[in-house]
């Protein structure tokens, strides 16, 4: 596979931020984008499923893990997945502090799922008590 060109994975990253369209077009183009990671700088990487975690975009996170991308624990919170949010947090305990892209906290990436997500918001908020 030929490699990807660092601006290309920065425009199919920023676009996961809100463009739907042009993440399915990017991705049918070029398909080993799927799991491609940016460093916008200071070791700040997101990958299309991060930037659209904490934008709240369920349709292209969606979107993402039926193409195959690797679901994370920020991703799992934003999509309302408590069992996997629990389960990932029974496990590491410390990842409750755990940042995302942009430094963004675990609960800003749950409160970006809205109604899909309160049950997550719900527990988060439970054990940072």
């Amino acid at each position: 596979m030929p490699e990807l060109a660092p601006d290309l994975v920065k425009d199919f990253v920023y676009q996961a931020h809100a463009d739907f369209d042009k993440v399915k077009e990017m991705l049918e183009q070029h398909p080993g984008l799927l799991n491609a990671a940016w460093d916008w700088g200071n070791g700040d990487w997101e990958t299309a499923l991060g930037a659209a975690a904490h934008m709240g975009r369920r349709d292209i996170a969606l979107y993402l893990l039926e193409q195959g991308a690797r679901i994370d624990l920020f991703a799992a919170a934003m999509l309302g997945k408590l069992d996997i949010v629990k389960a990932i947090l029974q496990d590491n305990p410390e990842a409750l502090h755990s940042k995302g892209p942009h430094t963004i906290p675990l609960i800003g990436h749950a409160k970006a799922g809205g109604e899909h997500s309160l049950e997550v918001v719900r527990f988060l908020e439970a054990l940072a008590v």
